[in-house]
């Protein structure tokens, strides 16, 4: 399989990464903004497979240019199998001290960023592919909500929506898209917005489900939006 995987440069982006390159047949290009956590994850990978192919990509997926990311993926990978928009940013702050900027930038990474990865590389998506959002349980309708994640909550919720959405729009293509709703993990991101708090789920696991999810899911799912939590947070 070809596999694109933007996040892939820390917590359950890094885990799947490494789920996928367990395999030699999959291709799996890396997509993250920190050239040296890529690095790190590459060395990994070849300590565990040696014959894996996968390819780090340093690139900010809401500032950088697709002009020049589109015609290395096509040259690399031809057709994509899987997309998994797993990179995303956080704010913890008290409502009243979230300035509009905070907001946008929010709405920018956990939104636009993958907005901007599906619509580019749309045409590079084959009949039958899979696209998975990876959303939070922070924006699952009718979920607890906690105080100081008012901006982040409300982006995943927008990436929740826009999966929906899309599901229907792109049902003449055969792609499929789905959006997991993720409970807590033990990442450096949950110990940003709950600190001290320890998950009952190891990054690793959560990182293979991630991955087999992406396999398989959407053989069963399109257009849905799945919690995928043990706990709350």
């Amino acid at each position: 399989m070809n596999i694109v995987l933007t996040g892939a440069s820390s917590g359950i982006g890094f885990e799947a990464a490494l789920e996928f390159a367990l395999h030699t047949d999959h291709k799996i290009v890396c997509i993250a903004r920190s050239a040296d956590k890529l690095r790190k994850l590459l060395e990994i990978a070849r300590g565990i497979n040696p014959d894996c192919t996968l390819l780090p990509v340093e690139f900010d997926i809401v500032k950088d240019d697709y002009a020049a990311l589109i015609p290395f993926l096509k040259e690399r990978l031809g057709e994509i199998d899987i997309l998994i928009n797993n990179a995303g940013v956080l704010v913890n702050k008290p409502f009243l001290e979230t300035s509009v900027e905070d907001f946008a930038d929010m709405l920018q990474g956990n939104v636009l960023g993958h907005f901007n990865m599906i619509k580019n590389l749309l045409p590079l998506l084959k009949k039958g592919s899979h696209v998975v959002n990876i959303g939070s349980m922070g924006g699952y309708q009718g979920s607890v909500k906690f105080p100081g994640l008012s901006a982040y909550s409300s982006s995943k919720s927008a990436l929740h929506t826009l999966t929906e959405c899309l599901a229907y729009e792109l049902a003449d293509t055969g792609i499929k898209i789905n959006c997991l709703a993720l409970g807590s993990a033990q990442t450096e991101m949950l110990e940003k917005a709950f600190p001290g708090y320890e998950s009952p789920v190891m990054a690793f696991e959560m990182g293979k489900y991630v991955a087999d999810f992406a396999k398989t899911g959407h053989k069963f799912f399109n257009g849905k939006v799945l919690p995928v939590a043990v706990t709350t947070p």
